[in-house]
């Protein structure tokens, strides 16, 4: 099933939902994919300096793993394409119009905005204003 490409036609039907839940970054040098799995990572990805995981403040909080900032998920409620050219440089621009900083991660059915959790609300009604 491929995903909306037209940029145009994502800001038109997108529909941006914030999460309530809180969501930190943090990286583990020594850590694998397999054993990261009790703690529920919502991403990993593998970078040269170790397994970096996304996971929920809850979760960091109850293994003792340190964190620099607390973020909130916006996921872009439309099945966009990879492919889709403009829609990361589109939020991004806007978020930081507004002093957001905006860390994306692009999966395959969603586009999720990782934002400061206290600007979480601001930066909702800033992608919604997008919206054509």
């Amino acid at each position: 099933m491929n995903g909306t490409l037209d940029l145009k036609d994502i800001l038109v039907n997108m529909n941006p939902v914030l999460k309530e839940e809180e969501y930190v970054f943090c990286s583990f040098p020594s850590l694998s994919s397999e054993a990261s799995h009790h703690l529920n990572p919502v991403s990993t990805f593998q970078e040269d300096e170790g397994l970096s995981l996304i996971i929920t403040r809850n979760v960091a909080d109850i293994n003792g793993i340190s964190y620099d900032s607390v973020f909130k998920r916006i996921t872009i409620q439309l099945h966009t394409s990879l492919d889709a050219v403009g829609l990361t440089s589109l939020l991004s621009t806007a978020l930081a119009g507004k002093g957001i900083s905006a860390n994306v991660v692009a999966a395959y059915y969603h586009d999720h905005i990782f934002v400061p959790s206290e600007k979480a609300e601001v930066a909702l009604e800033t992608i919604k204003a997008l919206k054509c």
